[in-house]
């Protein structure tokens, strides 16, 4: 237990897994190993598609839970771009442009999170968990299969929709919460409030 929460449960075990196979994924990174690498994001992927889902459904929801599957996907993120700009640099060079505003716009996502709050933004809105399964698809058809540039670009492109919408919402919220749908919503409930 942690401040009144159970935090030993499935969801919150998915998300440590991520942070702990990191370490892992970068070495196979640094190796040249792109088959494990590969069998190793797909996994950290899929447990970030299951993780969430799992505490929705269980109502195993922690604030704990929240901030830590956060700092999991931050670091499957960031293993999954090297692992991309490692292994599959030609097929992304001609198209890197959008992924370097991805980049960009992610990190200043985190850079306005941590100016206002001081943490990393748990907000888990709409587009942002969208955007992430559909580049979980896209890195496992582009190790499992071949290079899409449409694919590419749809989750790429959905990604900085996303992380605009976020760096908006964080910028009109008082403190970071779980739960927030989108700006959209979030505009409509702080009218409701006035």
């Amino acid at each position: 237990m942690i401040n009144g929460e159970n935090v030993l449960n499935v969801p919150n075990m998915l998300s440590f897994y991520r942070l702990i196979i990191s370490p892992v994924i970068l070495y196979f990174i640094l190796t040249g190993n792109e088959t494990w690498f590969a069998i190793l994001i797909c996994i950290s992927l899929v447990s970030d598609a299951l993780d969430g889902n799992i505490a929705r459904t269980f109502n195993l929801q922690t604030k704990f839970g929240a901030a830590l599957d956060n700092v999991g996907d931050f670091a499957s993120y960031v293993m999954a771009v090297l692992g991309v700009l490692v292994f599959k640099w030609a097929a992304i060079e001609p198209h890197v442009w959008i992924l370097y505003l991805y980049i960009l716009v992610w990190t200043i996502s985190y850079i306005i999170a941590f100016y206002q709050f001081g943490k990393i933004p748990g907000l888990h809105l709409y587009t942002p968990v969208i955007a992430g399964y559909l580049q979980g698809i896209f890195l496992f058809v582009l190790f499992a299969f071949d290079f899409y540039a449409w694919l590419y670009y749809l989750a790429v492109g959905l990604g900085v929709i996303a992380y605009i919408e976020k760096c908006f919402v964080l910028m009109r919220l008082d403190d970071i919460r779980s739960g927030v749908k989108g700006l959209y919503w979030l505009v409509q409930k702080q009218k409701q409030e006035r």
